[in-house]
């Protein structure tokens, strides 16, 4: 699994953290001073999700690094505090990263045998930023959050850097060897995937084809437990944590689809006692 290790920082970049690291109080009292309006009226696919709801600001939980020396795979954690229950649970977790080319980078879908509305994953980050999260409720209650993330190199999005595997569309995965009934217990997913933007060029200026993973789908005894959403912006060999609560034991089926057709699955036996 990636353990976000990477090379130590050179004094040029180090400076520029630190620069970067001293800036940012300054940017954020700047848009609070300009009353600017809620990140999400900005972005179509935001509004809509929004649509007619006075939306929360209380309950989701972002996990991101204020400043990066570059954006090329920038870890996520996103959590939100609602009960997870048949009665109203989190029902989708949508997340944007705003002046990225597109700003959707995925999406996530829940259901009560979730158990936990909380994700961890690897993005791309184009360049300094604000990531913005919608939270959707069963019960139509809609949340937002917003985090603003510096980054020292720009452009990851379109770099020049190679994908050094050939091996794709293998996977890794961890599963509890048992889980106690109905209590959350954590899955961990990695799939080999070079997650071409469509945006990069070769050294001939040709452009390099989009091909990513589009769709990750986890079901439990043929019930769809989560489901996520990947787009261009979801870092290579895509990473992905979660939760299941599953009521008795059964076959845990993981399923990853690229948008070419190939598919690859993984079943693991659910233990639950």
């Amino acid at each position: 699994m990636p353990n976000g290790e990477g090379p130590l920082p050179t004094r040029r970049s180090a400076l520029a953290l630190a620069g970067a690291a001293a800036l940012l109080p300054v940017l954020v009292r700047r848009a609070v001073a300009q009353g600017e309006a809620p990140w999400w009226q900005g972005v179509e696919t935001a509004r809509a999700l929004v649509g007619d709801a006075v939306p929360s600001t209380e309950g989701i939980t972002i996990d991101l690094p204020y400043l990066s020396e570059d954006g090329t795979s920038i870890a996520l954690g996103v959590a939100v505090d609602r009960p997870m229950t048949p009665e109203s649970y989190v029902e989708s977790l949508h997340v944007h990263a705003l002046k990225n080319p597109a700003p959707e980078v995925a999406d996530y879908f829940f259901s009560p045998l979730s158990g936990r509305a909380e994700i961890a994953t690897r993005i791309r980050i184009n360049e300094t930023m604000p990531v913005g999260v919608i939270a959707r409720v069963s019960t139509g209650e809609v949340i937002v959050a917003e985090r603003e993330i510096l980054i020292v190199t720009i452009g990851c999005l379109t770099n020049a850097a190679t994908y050094a595997t050939t091996d794709i569309m293998r996977t890794r995965v961890r599963v509890p060897d048992r889980f106690l009934p109905g209590v959350p217990a954590e899955i961990t997913t990695l799939i080999n995937h070079p997650m071409e933007t469509g945006l990069r060029t070769t050294l001939a200026g040709d452009v390099i084809p989009k091909n990513i993973v589009t769709r990750f789908l986890a079901s439990i005894n043929f019930a769809t437990v989560f489901e996520a959403r990947f787009r261009s912006s979801v870092a290579v060999n895509p990473y992905l944590r979660f939760f299941i609560a599953p009521p008795q034991s059964g076959e845990l089926v993981l399923r990853w689809e690229e948008d070419s057709g190939l598919a690859a699955i993984e079943r693991r036996p659910i233990v639950v006692g």
